[in-house]
């Protein structure tokens, strides 16, 4: 499985952290599964810098993604989705969106999926529902819009840029690389900081 992660200039790094940390150490994943790879992908093979002044370096272009079931697509928000061409990325959506990968698109990423329409048949949410209509003339999904942090329906995850943490549970629900008690486990943990929930972690990967 290639968790593909769409790198743009003035990333949000913390939108991705829990996620990528999570994936990268494999510390609570599934003993029985092979541990997914992480891919960054650029739109060309040009460094950006996030908002956080890391540099990261693309391994592959967009052209190069080749998808496969069960994969994972990941769109940071960042400042940029407004102010650079991404084309090629917004392409690669319409045409997968619906289908066999899971597409988990957070904070501006989700402003950008919903002005190219693609919002407005499925549930979602995104930084406020007042700023989709502002920004975006081709969105239409006020009736699938929903108030919570994040979101799942079908293969497509979203999340306000203020709930990384939930974006990560939907995530790791989703794409079924820990167990389900785990899962459980490790989110209650990070949200409530009660001991109680490390203990339950710990022992659900025994």
């Amino acid at each position: 499985m290639n968790v593909f992660v769409y790198i743009i200039n003035t990333l949000a790094d913390w939108e991705i952290a829990y996620i990528t940390a999570e994936i990268n150490s494999g510390r609570y994943l599934k003993k029985s599964i092979e541990k997914p790879e992480i891919v960054k992908v650029g739109k060309n093979s040009d460094s950006i810098k996030t908002m956080g002044g890391i540099e990261i370096t693309p391994d592959i272009t967009v052209k190069e993604i080749q998808a496969q079931k069960g994969d994972l697509l990941i769109l940071p928000g960042a400042d940029t989705w407004q102010t650079e061409n991404h084309d090629e990325i917004l392409n690669f959506l319409k045409n997968n969106i619906g289908k066999n990968i899971t597409i988990a698109a957070i904070c501006g990423a989700t402003i950008a999926l919903a002005y190219n329409g693609l919002l407005n048949e499925v549930k979602h949410t995104s930084e406020n529902l007042d700023l989709l209509k502002m920004m975006c003339p081709n969105y239409t999904g006020e009736k699938n819009y929903c108030n919570v942090p994040a979101v799942t329906d079908n293969n497509l995850i979203t999340a306000s840029g203020l709930a990384p943490l939930e974006f990560t549970y939907e995530i790791l629900k989703k794409i079924n690389v820990m167990e389900k008690n785990t899962v459980d486990a490790w989110y209650n943990f990070f949200k409530t900081r009660d001991g109680k929930y490390y203990f339950e972690l710990m022992n659900s990967i025994k």
